[in-house]
C-alpha cells in the first residue's frame, strides 16, 4: 500500500534469496515474510496467500504472526505477536513489525509504544524510526521529518524512508526535493511504487499529465493491482484543494484494488465533501464492514446519519443545511449573507460560480471536526470544498468566541479563489486573501494582532513569502498556524494597499497559469519577493511596531495591574490611568481580561457613562466582541438617545451569538422605533424561533410589525395566534380591532 496505505508492508525484492518462486505455492519452512510481502507487492495475489498460509502453519510465533496478518486475520497476528516479542532473546525488528501491525488497525499509541520498546533495545533501529515517522506524518506532524531523516542516516538504503521522505516534502510544498527524494528510491530498487506515484503527484500538480501517466504506466507493468499508488496521488491532489481530481484518482485506486478499503473509505469521505450522500455512504460502510473502522471512517458513517436531523433549503444558487431546531432562527440570516456574500465576489472576483454554494451549519463542533480529518492546518471553524462549505453554527461555540458572519465570508472567498484557480491557488495566498475580505467586509472583523502573533513577530518568526505554505502544513512551533493566518492576511492587506485590489486580482490569475508565489509577485507586483518582504516589513514595522516594542511591557502592566486591583483600598484613578496606559500600549488587544472592558467598568462606577460608551465603541472598532460589552454599549447609547446606534451595535450581537431571545427582542422595538420595518419582523420572527415563555407577547410584537410594514394579513394571523395563546391579553385585542377598522 501507499506510504500512508502501506500499514507496513516493507518493499523487499529478495525473492530468490527468501527461495520463494514466483508460480509455485510456498511450502512450510521456504516462505519467509520479505518474500510472502513481495510477492503480495507484484500482484501475485493467489502465490502470496500461499506464502503467508504456509507463515501460518511454521510453528514460529514471529513467523505465524506475519502468516496471519497477510492473510487479514489481526487478532491472531496479535497473539502470536506477543508470544514473540516475549522471548528472552526477540530482535527489535519484532517489536517494529509489531508496532506496524497496530498502525494498520488504528491504534498509534501502541503502535508508538512498540518502536520506542525497539529504539530502547536496539537505538540503531532504522526500521523503528521509519515507524515513528509514518505516525507522525498521519497527524502532519512536523518531527516526521525529524524521524524519517533519522532513519535514511541509519540506514540510506532504506527504501521506504526515502518514500515517506518524499512523501513529506511534497506536502511541504518542497516539489524540487520531494523528486531528488523519489527519485533516490527509484535508484535503490525498481520496486519502489510509491516512489514512482510521488513522481506522478509532483507532475500532476503542475499538470504535466503525461510524465504523470507515465510513472502510474511503470507502477502497473510492476503490479496492475497496486490501487496505493492511485491512492498516494488522490491524496496529495485532495492536499492541494483539487478534491475533484482527487475523487477520480481514488477511483482508479478503488478499480485497481476493489479490497483497498483505505482507499474507499477516502473515496467516500470526499464525495461527502462535495455534498454527495448515496454514494459516500454505500463506500463508508463498505469499508467498515471490511474492517476499516478508523475513526474517519466511523465517524463519517455517523455525520451521515445525523444528516436526518438538518433541514435543507435550496434556491438557484444556494442550498442551505441546518439543524432543525435551529433552521428557523438561523436560515433568515445566513441566507442573506450568503446571497450577499455571492453577489458581491461575483462583481469583485469578476466571475460567475459553475453551480450552486452548499452551505452546511453544526451545532456539533464534532460533526464539523468530521469534515476536516485529515486535513492539515485548518482553521477550527469553517472548511471549504470547492462549492461545499462545512462550518461551525454560533450555538456550537461560547458566546463571544465566534463571528460567524466573518467565518462565513471567508470560506465563501474560497470557494471563488479554488474556482477561478481552478484548484491550483497556494494555501498561504488563498487564506490570506480570504482574511484580507472578512476587514472588507466590516472593518471590525479585520485580522487580529493577537499576543501570539506580537511575540512571533518580536522574535523573528514570520516567514518569507515563498515559505508561507509551510506554516500551515507541517508548523514548527504550536502557535504558527494562527500566527500564518495572520501574516499571509497582513500580506493581502500590504498589496491592496500599496497595489490595489487589481494586483490581488492579478496575481489570482496568475496563480490559475501555475505561477509559482516568486512569479506571481514579479509578474503583478513587479519587484523580487527579496525585495517584497522587505518591503512589506518596513510596512508592518509602521502598523505594528510599537506595539511589538511596548509588549513585553504591556505585559507586566497588565499583571500589576491585576495585582493592584485584588487590593480592598484600589485608588479608582490611579487604576483607570494604568489602563489607560495598557490601552495606549497595545491599543488592538481585546482578548480576555483586557483593559477596555476594566476602564468602562470603572467609568461605569463614577457615573461617566459617556466615557464609558466612548471606551466600549474604541473597544469594538478594535474587534472586541464579548456579547455582554456589547449589550452594555448598546444600553449607553440608547440612553442617550442614539436608538441608531444602538440598534447597529445590536445587529453586531447577530453575528456572533445569535440564540439570544432579549437581543432580538429589544433590537426588534429598536428597529421599529427607527422605521425599519422589515428589520423588526425579522427580529420579532427570531423571537418565536426561540420559543419564548410568553408566546402571546411575541406574536403581538411581530403582528406590531407587520402592520407597521403594510402586511395586513399576516399582522391579522399573528395578533390572533397572540389572542390564541392569551385570549385576554388587552394589547392584542387593542392591535386587532386596529387592524380590522383599518
Amino acid at each position: 500500500m501507499g506510504v500512508s496505505y502501506k500499514l507496513g508492508m516493507v518493499l523487499a525484492v529478495v525473492l530468490a534469496a527468501a527461495g520463494v518462486g514466483w508460480a509455485a505455492p510456498a511450502a512450510a519452512g521456504t516462505a519467509t515474510p520479505e518474500g510472502c510481502r513481495a510477492l503480495r507487492l507484484h500482484g501475485k495475489k493467489a502465490e502470496a496467500t500461499a506464502c503467508f498460509e504456509a507463515l501460518a502453519r511454521s510453528g514460529n510465533a514471529y513467523e505465524m504472526a506475519e502468516g496471519y496478518w497477510g492473510l487479514e486475520d489481526y487478532e491472531q497476528a496479535k497473539k502470536e505477536f506477543e508470544v514473540a516479542i516475549a522471548q528472552p532473546k526477540a530482535p527489535a525488528e519484532w517489536r517494529v513489525r509489531y508496532g506496524m501491525l497496530f498502525h494498520a488497525r488504528f491504534n498509534n499509541k501502541d503502535a508508538a509504544d512498540l518502536f520506542n520498546e525497539a529504539l530502547a533495545q536496539d537505538p540503531t533501529n532504522a526500521q523503528a524510526y521509519l515507524g515513528l515517522a509514518t505516525l507522525s506524518a498521519d497527524g502532519f506532524d512536523e518531527k516526521a521529518t525529524e524521524y524519517v531523516a533519522k532513519a535514511i542516516e541509519l540506514d540510506p538504503k532504506l527504501v521506504e524512508a526515502h518514500e515517506l521522505s518524499a512523501n513529506l516534502l511534497l506536502e511541504d510544498k518542497k516539489s524540487d526535493e520531494a523528486v531528488k527524494e523519489a527519485n533516490a528510491a527509484v535508484a535503490l530498487s525498481p520496486d519502489a511504487l510509491d516512489a514512482m506515484a510521488v513522481l506522478a503527484a509532483a507532475d500532476l500538480l503542475v499538470d504535466k499529465n503525461a510524465d504523470a501517466d507515465a510513472w502510474l504506466a511503470k507502477i502497473k507493468a510492476v503490479n496492475p493491482g497496486y490501487g496505493e499508488g492511485y491512492a498516494i496521488v488522490a491524496r496529495h491532489l485532495v492536499l492541494n484543494y483539487r478534491y475533484p481530481e482527487g475523487v477520480a484518482y481514488y477511483r482508479k485506486a478503488v478499480e485497481a484494488d476493489p479490497r483497498l478499503w483505505s482507499a474507499r473509505s477516502e473515496l467516500g469521505i470526499n464525495l461527502m465533501r462535495l455534498g454527495e450522500e448515496d454514494e459516500p455512504r454505500q463506500q463508508l460502510e463498505l469499508s467498515y464492514t471490511n474492517g476499516q473502522t478508523d475513526a474517519a471512517t466511523a465517524n463519517s458513517l455517523k455525520l451521515l446519519d445525523s444528516y436526518k436531523n438538518f433541514v435543507t433549503t435550496k434556491d438557484d444558487t444556494t442550498i442551505l443545511r441546518m439543524w432543525k431546531s435551529e433552521s428557523d432562527l438561523l436560515e433568515p440570516y445566513f441566507s442573506e449573507q450568503l446571497h450577499k456574500a455571492i453577489a458581491t465576489y461575483s462583481a469583485k472576483y469578476k466571475m460567475k460560480l459553475s453551480g450552486p454554494v452548499q452551505l452546511e451549519v453544526y451545532p456539533n463542533h464534532e460533526d464539523f471536526a468530521v469534515r476536516t480529518m485529515g486535513m492539515p492546518g485548518l482553521g477550527a471553524l469553517g472548511v471549504t470544498f470547492g462549492n461545499v462549505v462545512a462550518m461551525d453554527s454560533p450555538s456550537g461555540r461560547k458566546p463571544g468566541d465566534f463571528n460567524w458572519g466573518a467565518t462565513m465570508w471567508h470560506e465563501m472567498s474560497h470557494v471563488f479563489i479554488l474556482s477561478a484557480t481552478n484548484f491550483r491557488v497556494p494555501r498561504w495566498f488563498t487564506e490570506g486573501l480570504a482574511v484580507h475580505e472578512e476587514g472588507q467586509v466590516d472593518p471590525r472583523w479585520a485580522n487580529r494582532l493577537t499576543p501570539e502573533v506580537v511575540v512571533a513577530v518580536r522574535d523573528r518568526k514570520l516567514l518569507a513569502v515563498t515559505e508561507m505554505d509551510q506554516g500551515f502544513v507541517f508548523p514548527k512551533y504550536p502557535e504558527q498556524v494562527l500566527v500564518s493566518y495572520w501574516q499571509a492576511g497582513t500580506i493581502c492587506d500590504y498589496i491592496a494597499e500599496r497595489w490595489g485590489n487589481d494586483a490581488l486580482l492579478g496575481m489570482v490569475h496568475s496563480f490559475a497559469e501555475l505561477k509559482t508565489t516568486a512569479e506571481a509577485i514579479e509578474l503583478n507586483l513587479h519587484e523580487s519577493p527579496e525585495q517584497f518582504d522587505k518591503d512589506y516589513a518596513a510596512w508592518l514595522d509602521k502598523r505594528i511596531g510599537s506595539t511589538v516594542k511596548n509588549f513585553d511591557e504591556w505585559r507586566k502592566q497588565l499583571k500589576a495591574f491585576v495585582e493592584l486591583s485584588k487590593a480592598a483600598d484600589s485608588n479608582g484613578t490611579v487604576l483607570a490611568k494604568a489602563l489607560v496606559a495598557m490601552i495606549q500600549m497595545y491599543p488592538e488587544y481585546v482578548g480576555d481580561a483586557n483593559a477596555y472592558e476594566f476602564l468602562a467598568k470603572a467609568q461605569l462606577a463614577k457615573k461617566d457613562d459617556k466615557g464609558a460608551a466612548e471606551t466600549l465603541n474604541t473597544y469594538v472598532s478594535m474587534g472586541g466582541e464579548n456579547p455582554d460589552a456589547l449589550k452594555q454599549l448598546a444600553s449607553l447609547q440608547e440612553e442617550a438617545g442614539d436608538k441608531k446606534a444602538a440598534a447597529e451595535t445590536l445587529e453586531r450581537l447577530n453575528f456572533i451569538y445569535p440564540e439570544d431571545q432579549a437581543l432580538h427582542s429589544k433590537l426588534g422595538d429598536l428597529l421599529l422605533a427607527e422605521h425599519d420595518n422589515a428589520g423588526a419582523v425579522r427580529e420579532y420572527q427570531a423571537v418565536l424561533a426561540l420559543k419564548p415563555l410568553d408566546m402571546a407577547s411575541a406574536k403581538y410584537d411581530l403582528a406590531k410589525a407587520y402592520l407597521a410594514a403594510g402586511d395586513k394579513a399576516k399582522a391579522e394571523e399573528n395578533v390572533l395566534g397572540s389572542l390564541e395563546v392569551a385570549p385576554g391579553y388587552k394589547p392584542a385585542q387593542k392591535l386587532l380591532l386596529e387592524i380590522e377598522g383599518k
